[in-house]
């Protein structure tokens, strides 16, 4: 119950970062190229290969196959993406207690999205735990990993940047404040 709790504050830091890039350039620290990445590249017409046309399942497999390549097996006890938002949003949680090697399990990934299409922007580490923003097309994925000390945690949440899914987001930010 405790590493639920914990997790669950961690995808809400996520959440929290992953919405500071998507304003086209609020963040600070980021390289220009990637702070609006996402929004960005849904007007421009799709210079990316595929990256406009990517669905979710298209981007949890990408993710499952570069976690799972790397030595990752998926926790199964992960949150799932609330419901209504499984064509905007994608989350996979690695049991980084499984990996020999998180860390390294967590480099590996990053590596092998970049080699899928997915460009690498800002980067975020602080007390041993790190997000790295990546973006294709109109999706933007924070891949995050917190296993320094006892607790071990390995998430990859992307979501679609698109106006039909911000509107989606916002309506389930607003149910959620009323909650």
């Amino acid at each position: 119950m405790r590493k639920a709790k914990w997790l669950a504050a961690a995808a809400g830091v996520v959440f929290l970062v992953a919405g500071c890039g998507s304003n086209g350039g609020s963040d600070k620290g980021g390289s220009s190229a990637t702070t609006g990445g996402s929004a960005s590249a849904g007007s421009g017409g799709g210079s990316e290969a595929g990256g406009e046309d990517l669905t979710a399942e298209a981007v949890k497999t990408q993710i499952e196959t570069a976690a799972t390549g790397a030595g990752f097996v998926q926790d199964a006890t992960g949150d799932p993406v609330p419901a209504g938002l499984e064509k905007c949003m994608v989350s996979w949680t690695a049991d980084a207690e499984k990996a020999s090697d998180p860390k390294k399990s967590y480099t590996d990934t990053v590596g092998a999205l970049g080699k899928d299409g997915w460009k690498t922007g800002q980067n975020f580490s602080q007390g041993g735990s790190t997000i790295q923003t990546l973006t294709q097309g109109t999706w933007q994925l924070k891949a995050s990993d917190h296993s320094m000390g006892a607790l071990k945690m390995v998430m990859f949440i992307a979501t679609d940047a698109t106006p039909e899914c911000e509107a989606l987001f916002k309506a389930d930010l607003e149910k959620n404040k009323k909650s």
